[in-house]
């Protein structure tokens, strides 16, 4: 049976062999993923509950992660969040653990009072949840990115209004 958790310690190594795994299977590659991680989960922003697996019987085929961002703007700052890591182990992918990881983070990010979330990825994906161009709400990242590939998402209405800028990830996307 398919579940959906939170992350446990004892997940790590299995989420990190998953990383490297599915990415060097992308057209981007492995590109440190798993180090990226380690480095979001010692931010002091880092809450578990935005950390998810996909667990089939006691093995690790999915995987995804919500951390804080900021956009900033001439005169505000908004906080959100950016989903980055996603993963499906290559053989489970194409089976709906995508979605479900998508759906269990969105649903405990408006819980925890969140308004939207951020997500530099494939452009053939994500718009099937609702994620559209950031560039049409204002929304820059902060570096170069082809723009099709940097979406955002509202969690709940209006979710957007007012939020312009650019966005600044945590620390440790910069290292």
């Amino acid at each position: 049976m398919m579940l959906i958790r939170t992350i446990r310690q004892e997940d790590y190594s299995a989420v990190d062999d998953l990383l490297r795994t599915t990415f060097s299977k992308t057209a981007n590659g492995y590109r440190n993923e798993a180090a990226l991680v380690g480095k979001i989960r010692a931010d002091p922003t880092y809450q578990k509950k935005l950390e998810v697996v996909a667990d089939n019987h006691n093995q690790i085929v999915g995987y995804g992660l919500l951390s804080e961002i900021h956009v900033i703007g001439p005169t505000t700052s908004s906080l959100g969040l950016c989903l980055a890591p996603l993963a499906v182990q290559p053989a489970f992918q194409k089976s709906g653990i995508g979605t479900a990881i998508i759906n269990e983070l969105e649903s405990r990010a408006i819980k925890l009072g969140y308004k939207f979330i951020s997500v530099l990825g494939w452009p053939d994906y994500y718009p099937r949840f609702g994620y559209h161009l950031a560039s049409k709400a204002g929304i820059k990242p902060p570096f170069p990115v082809p723009d099709e590939t940097y979406m955002v998402k509202e969690l709940v209405p209006d979710g957007l209004k007012g939020v312009t800028g650019t966005v600044t990830y945590l620390d440790a996307f910069n290292h």
